[in-house]
């Protein structure tokens, strides 16, 4: 990047963060006063990692519209990083979790629509067998400790760049040089060696993949379908097939986390194109937003695991956790079943998308910016890279940090909201034409005002507002 392309970006930062300052006093004001009783000023941590001078504070989201404190509305192409997929509230999952909510909470015990939502997830997944979890991290936790039970094998394979929520285990990096598994600096308290237990590979490498399942210690392969956390690096042609039989050659157990996939298509990214995985795992946006995860599993696999379950002691499995498969849970996961996960709704969630996707692409040509935009089904990537990625070490090698938070901020000012940790875009059933206008009208503004030349101004603050 140039000198004048980093002062180009130091002056816009700093003119949409008085912009931000000067349109949303009740967020400021908010951010301030939270800060008495929240670390960092919020509920979680991450939702201050926004590129904004304060986090922006909610008052509604219905469809694909959020409404801050402000009152400023926004076309949310966020949905709550894929939590509010099909939408915020949908009235099919409001009416269900409000009469679910008189009738009672939380037993201990199935609910009378155990086996329906059952039959209805295996419909929809194309697995037969399922268990439930209040988290993707929980139930990623839990199919390790079935494949590990069931394989007798230690190690566990992930790709570098790999998200699957919270799991110890898959907080680790990739040494570019070497391929040894490295804990990840960023991780809080960290004291185990995850090294000893497991295997990074990068994306997209089948030599790579086969030469770490030769090895023979691997109980599963944990993977998303195309990694969605690290930008979006979608598998190259042919590759889930070959990976797949190497799987299979090798003994090892292949779990496919559709937490964020799920997006592809119909019952996800396995279901769309035919892949066939032991096990299945489904987050977030499962049940509307509601928490709620499930994982599936094939007949044989269920099989090992009840003769696991059956030779261990009696006592807690490490599986498990006493809210999952709540009755308040199973009826917003049988209103999203029926009512969201529907071909209606993916069919207009990508034919928007497509048209979305296009846009984006007309105007980067236009402007003859080498940017790419990379699409899975109704999810989609703005990279500043000449290409799409391969593997994550591409994304490390060429990703603008800088230009990705004055994007963010540009069209937070402009009532669109991206997703914070990346520049992801969503569509839902529940967004319109409209929004798609409204987020390519800010996208050329930002274009506009990256193309003017600008007087430097001062720089901008290297700490936080609130």
């Amino acid at each position: 990047m140039t000198d004048l392309a980093a002062d180009t970006l130091r002056t816009l930062q700093y003119t949409e963060r008085e912009r931000f300052i000067a349109s949303h006093p009740q967020s400021m004001a908010l951010a301030s006063s939270a800060q008495r009783h929240y670390l960092f000023g919020v509920p979680l941590h991450w939702m201050r990692d926004w590129p904004s001078p304060a986090t922006l504070f909610v008052a509604q989201a219905q469809g694909a519209t959020l409404t801050c404190a402000d009152g400023v509305q926004h076309a949310d192409f966020c949905l709550g990083d894929t939590g509010a997929m099909f939408g915020h509230s949908p009235a099919p999952l409001a009416q269900a979790i409000a009469e679910q909510a008189a009738r009672g909470l939380t037993c201990m015990l199935p609910a009378t629509n155990a086996a329906a939502v059952g039959e209805l997830l295996a419909n929809t997944f194309g697995l037969p067998m399922w268990q439930m979890a209040l988290s993707a991290s929980d139930a990623n936790r839990f199919v390790l400790r079935w494949a590990r039970a069931i394989t007798g094998r230690p190690r566990l394979l992930v790709f570098d760049g790999c998200y699957h929520g919270a799991v110890d285990d898959t907080l680790v990096d990739m040494d570019p040089v070497t391929g040894a598994t490295l804990p990840r600096n960023s991780v809080l308290g960290q004291v185990h060696n995850h090294a000893s237990f497991t295997r990074v590979v990068p994306f997209n490498d089948l030599g790579a993949l086969e030469a770490a399942l030769k090895q023979g210690d691997v109980a599963c392969l944990l993977a998303e379908p195309a990694l969605t956390n690290f930008g979006l690096v979608p598998p190259e042609a042919g590759y889930w097939e070959q990976a797949l039989a190497l799987c299979r050659t090798h003994g090892a157990l292949f779990v496919c986390d559709e937490t964020h996939t799920i997006s592809t298509a119909l019952g996800g990214y396995a279901r769309g194109h035919g892949l066939e995985p032991d096990f299945m795992v489904v987050g977030k946006a499962v049940a509307g937003g509601l928490p709620c995860a499930v994982y599936g599993f094939t007949q044989a696999v269920a099989e090992r695991m009840v003769q696991a379950k059956n030779a261990a002691p009696e006592g807690h499995s490490g599986i498990g956790t006493t809210l999952a498969g709540n009755a308040l849970t199973l009826a917003a996961l049988q209103a999203s079943l029926e009512h969201l996960h529907t071909a209606e709704n993916y069919a207009h969630m990508l034919d928007l998308a497509s048209v979305l996707a296009r846009g984006l692409r007309e105007r980067i040509a236009a402007a003859g910016h080498t940017w790419t935009v990379t699409r899975l089904g109704a999810r989609m990537e703005l990279q500043f890279m000449p290409h799409t990625p391969r593997n994550a070490q591409d994304v490390r090698d060429q990703a603008q940090s800088e230009l990705e938070a004055l994007t963010h901020l540009f069209m937070l000012n402009r009532g669109v909201l991206l997703t914070p940790f990346h520049s992801m875009m969503l569509v839902s059933p529940a967004t319109t034409h409209d929004d798609v206008t409204k987020l390519l009208a800010a996208f050329d503004e930002l274009l506009a005002a990256l193309k003017a030349p600008r007087v430097p101004q001062a720089p901008v603050p290297a700490s936080r507002s609130a």
